[in-house]
């Protein structure tokens, strides 16, 4: 299963995506392609694989992205390489996406997960987005105003998290990945015997029978 996880910057999606994956068992997380700077504390190969304008350009020429987009002037994208060999492998992965990129990832994957997480407040993200001191006064002005135009999009999405606090959030957004690994269009079932006595016997996944 493909889960895409967008919110407008400052909402809490990085942490929340960070946060999860050690709540939930099985998830692999798809490290994203950028050309911005690394922040202070963000590893190469973790936080995301920080390459130039001109190798980033190469390989949207040679289509090897599933999704990109420019967001806040810089690029960003997803490696169709690396879902791909994740859901052939029938392992759920998670990706922390913005607006573009989740409708891209849509019409290519419309059998995903997409939650989009929201702050309570305009004030509440400007104060977040101040806090964090990564970003110029201007640069937060930016991402407000594209905050507006990112909220609007919140019906595109299957699931909205109000990341009120992030305890919270990370129980719902848990309880909605384990409610969709049960639902039935995302399983199998075999029944590969009839035993003596008229019973059937059938395997789920997960091993329980």
């Amino acid at each position: 299963m493909l889960i895409v996880v967008s919110a407008p910057s400052g909402a809490g999606k990085t942490t929340l995506c960070q946060e999860i994956r050690k709540t939930v068992a099985n998830l692999a997380y798809s490290v994203s392609y950028t050309t911005r700077s690394p922040r202070p504390g963000e590893i190469e190969g973790q936080a995301y694989h920080f390459v130039s304008e001109s190798v980033f350009q190469q390989m949207v020429d040679r289509g090897e992205f599933a999704e990109w987009a420019r967001v806040h002037g810089h690029l960003y994208g997803t490696a169709a390489r690396t879902l791909e060999a994740v859901l052939d492998r029938g392992e759920d992965i998670l990706l922390d996406i913005d607006t573009q990129g989740a409708r891209q990832l849509r019409a290519r994957y419309p059998q995903g997960l997409y939650v989009f997480v929201v702050a309570p407040s305009m004030r509440e993200l400007e104060a977040r987005l101040k806090e964090r001191k990564s970003d110029a006064p201007r640069e937060i002005g930016r991402r407000l105003a594209r905050a507006v135009d990112e909220i609007a999009a919140w019906r595109e999405y299957d699931y909205v998290i109000v990341n009120r606090h992030l305890d919270e959030a990370l129980r719902q957004l848990a309880c909605i990945i384990e409610a969709e690994r049960c639902r039935t269009s995302r399983l199998t079932l075999s029944l590969p015997d009839l035993p003596v006595g008229g019973g059937v016997q059938g395997t789920l996944p997960g091993g329980a029978a």
